[in-house]
């Protein structure tokens, strides 16, 4: 029952969060491309209570899948501008329930928090924080598939991303100071470049996809090398 109930809040909050995001879109003519990064990053605060809330992964499949019907419907009939009005064309909002359920498999796999909180944590904070520093410092600009970014954006990303899942391994995982620099060290690197080189949203499927790969080959080396 209290499963049940959990799904229910949990639904409810997202369901407030899209609602405030239409409020400022509308009401205080706040710009689609703020309301939208409002939303992905307490999106991805909220599906930190993921664990903790929900008991089983199908739980989270239902809240996933229900949440990606209603985006995807949202386009052809004009519906969430405070997410969808955006001049560049993007997949992002259709491909975040999807990732957010496949860290969830991979966590409740092999009963390891890095391998979910890590990834969505790197994907809700740094990419807002890497468009943040882009865009006001615009240090060195590349263009990659036609989409303008920035060296200085890059780095913010980096730093971001490294002392995020340096906290988070040397806190919660209890790693030692140095696996905790490392593995910290080689995420930053590699999910700097997954978002480097991601294009229309593309970044929210390769950001959690590279975290999930260094994760996955540095529990590898930690346990059987």
């Amino acid at each position: 029952m209290t499963n049940w109930i959990n799904i229910g809040v949990l639904g409810t909050a997202f369901l407030v969060l899209f609602a405030v995001a239409e409020l400022l879109y509308h009401r205080f003519n706040y710009h689609a491309e703020v309301t939208r990064k409002i939303v992905h990053i307490s999106t991805g605060i909220l599906t930190l209570l993921f664990p903790p809330m929900l008991e089983n992964h199908w739980s989270v499949l239902a809240l996933c899948a229900s949440f990606l019907l209603i985006l995807i419907a949202s386009w052809p009939l004009k519906l969430l501008p405070s997410i969808n009005a955006v001049k560049r064309k993007t997949t992002g909002s259709i491909l975040y329930p999807i990732i957010v359920y496949g860290c969830f498999l991979n966590y409740n796999y092999f009963d390891n928090f890095a391998l979910y909180y890590i990834p969505i944590l790197t994907l809700a904070l740094c990419d807002p924080v890497a468009a943040y520093v882009g865009q006001k410092y615009p240090y060195k600009p590349y263009i990659v598939f036609r989409q303008k970014k920035t060296l200085s954006g890059s780095l913010g990303f980096a730093v971001a991303a490294f002392v995020l899942s340096f906290a988070f391994l040397i806190g919660l995982e209890q790693y030692s100071f140095i696996h905790a620099v490392v593995i910290g060290f080689a995420l930053s690197i590699c999910t700097t470049f997954a978002e480097g080189i991601s294009h229309g949203g593309y970044d929210n499927f390769t950001i959690p996809f590279a975290a999930t790969v260094v994760l996955m080959i540095a529990e590898y080396f930690l346990n059987y090398a």
